[in-house]
Parts: C-alpha cells; sequence; structure tokens
C-alpha cells in the first residue's frame, strides 16, 4: 500500500499543534532535534510543550530535571497531565518528563481498551494551552509511538545521512500512511530532517541527493551538521541555545525552527534574529 503522507494545507495561527518527532532507528539525532526545536520554538515566545514519551528519559535529562512522577503516571490514569509537568529555564517552555517506569507502559496498554488513544487522552485537558506540543518518541514503532502518532497532527523523521538510515525510510513512511488512514486522518508529514551532515563527506551529499530528489518538498531546507558543542550540551542539562548559542548546531536548529515558524505566521518577532542573520555572531562564532 502506497504511504499518504501528503502535507496537508498549512499556515495561520496554530493552537494546540502537536508534532511526533519519530524514527524507529536510535541514534539519528531524534531527541537531539525534538529537545532543540522546542527550545528554538520557546526563544520566538511561541508557547511550547516538550513531552518525554522515550523511556530512555533522554529528552528529561537534556534539561537536568529528575522526576519521580512523570508521563508514565499519566497514560496509566493514575494523574493528570497536568500535574507532571515541569518547567525549564526557557519561559515559553515546559516539559512532561519521563523516567524508566515506562518501559512497563506498553505491557499495561496493551490490555487497555482504546490503547492507541491513551497519550491522546491524556494529553486532552492541556494541550490548547500551549500553542506547539512535541512529542520526542522511542526508537522503536510500538504503542508508545503509535499513541504519539494518534495523538499529533504532524510529524518530523530525523534522517541521518547514511544509507542505512535510508533503508527504514520506507517502512516508516509507510507506517504513517497507515496510521492517517485507519487512525488519525488529521496526520501528515512536516518534513524529514537530515542530521549530522558533513558537506565534506561525499556520502553525506548523496544521501542528501537522494532523499530530496526522491522526497522532494517533504526535506527540510536546513540541515543539521555534526558539531561538537550540540552534542556536548545535554552533559549541562541545556539545550543547545543556552549553551552555546553562537555553536553551529544551535543556529541550526534555530533556523529549522524559524523554517517550521513561517508556515504558522503569527505577528512575533523572528528567532534570535541577530544570530541567524549573523549580526552579532561573526562567521567565525558560529564554529565548534
Amino acid at each position: 500500500m502506497e504511504p499518504n503522507t501528503a502535507i496537508p494545507e498549512q499556515g495561520g495561527p496554530a493552537s494546540g499543534l502537536v508534532f511526533a518527532v519519530v524514527n524507529q532507528k536510535g541514534g539519528v539525532g531524534k531527541t537531539t532535534s525534538a529537545v532543540n526545536l522546542a527550545a528554538s520554538f520557546a526563544a520566538s515566545e511561541r508557547s511550547t510543550l516538550l513531552v518525554d514519551l522515550d523511556p530512555q528519559a533522554n529528552a528529561t535529562s537534556a534539561f537536568g530535571i529528575a522526576a519521580t512522577n512523570h508521563i508514565y503516571h499519566a497514560i496509566g490514569g493514575r494523574c493528570v497531565m497536568k500535574d507532571v509537568v515541569r518547567s525549564t529555564e526557557l519561559e515559553f517552555l515546559e516539559l512532561v518528563p519521563s523516567g524508566r517506569d515506562l518501559y512497563g507502559a506498553e505491557i499495561e496498554l496493551a490490555s487497555m481498551l482504546n490503547r492507541e488513544r491513551q497519550l491522546e487522552r491524556a494529553l486532552s485537558d492541556l494541550r490548547q494551552a500551549y500553542e506547539f506540543v512535541f512529542i520526542d518518541c522511542p526508537p522503536s514503532l510500538g504503542l508508545l509511538t503509535l499513541n504519539a502518532l494518534c495523538a499529533a497532527s504532524r510529524v518530523i523523521i530525523p534522517l541521518q545521512c547514511e544509507y542505512y538510515a535510508l533503508e527504514g525510510l520506507a517502512g516508516l513512511l509507510e507506517t504513517v500512511g497507515l496510521v492517517r488512514e485507519q487512525l488519525n486522518p488529521d496526520l501528515g508529514l512536516e518534513g524529514i530532517l537530515l542530521t549530522m551532515v558533513d558537506q565534506r563527506n561525499n556520502l553525506s551529499r548523496q544521501v542528501g541527493k537522494e532523499v530530496r530528489d526522491h522526497f522532494g518538498i517533504e526535506a527540510f531546507e536546513t540541515e543539521i551538521p555534526r558539531n561538537v558543542r550540540l552534542s556536548e550540551a545535554p552533559s549541562h542539562g541545556k539545550p543547545a541555545l543556552l549553551y552555546d548559542i553562537h555553536s553551529k548546531g544551535a543556529v541550526s536548529y534555530l533556523r529549522l525552527a524559524d523554517e517550521i515558524l513561517r508556515r504558522y505566521p503569527r505577528p512575533v518577532h523572528s528567532i534570535a534574529p541577530a544570530v541567524l542573520s549573523g549580526g552579532s555572531a561573526s562567521e567565525g562564532a558560529l564554529g565548534e
């Protein structure tokens, strides 16, 4: 069956628009993208919620947060989602943390009625409090990821620039298409995000070209380079823009957020205009 991944018409102010950041392959920059995109949206003063749906809880630790009550308790009905929301250093960004208890959630979900809609239910009393919601999904296509796809309006797929990453992309797009056809007709593909790009590497250029030639507009114009500062930021409990806003990684995510936000306009200033225009950040400052 051909996956139905056409992007529905976009534009106009968003209200509670949910992005699922998905790839069943680990190590492709999925959590890095969810964390830094959410932070970059918040930097534009757009009220944003980041939901950590990965039992590894890397998006939670990326903000230096350790939580005893987290998303596992909300989707299991032990509390309401708003009770586990945590603030971050960014005024316009809040976090629903995760924890290792979530490893048992798929077993519990399997016996529930409407098991694929428990996250949607848990978010229902909360999502309209934010303009944008990002869900960091686990690196699998199990019940947790299915819950994210049923709760989301848009899918962002981080794709590492290597051929092994391409092999799983068709299957992931087919899954997105099946969920749209059978469970969530509002689900659309926001874009494919090329990550860990090294323009000095012929393979990166070839994979990038193949994605753009095959998927066309579905690949974001912005690419995320390999960047030391971007890799260091989580160990300091900060998104890249708080760790080193002039690093190549931070600037790339700010540009990506600006690219996406142009689809959902609101009369506010652009994200970090001095950085994006190169104003206060010299060319040399945008290095490693």
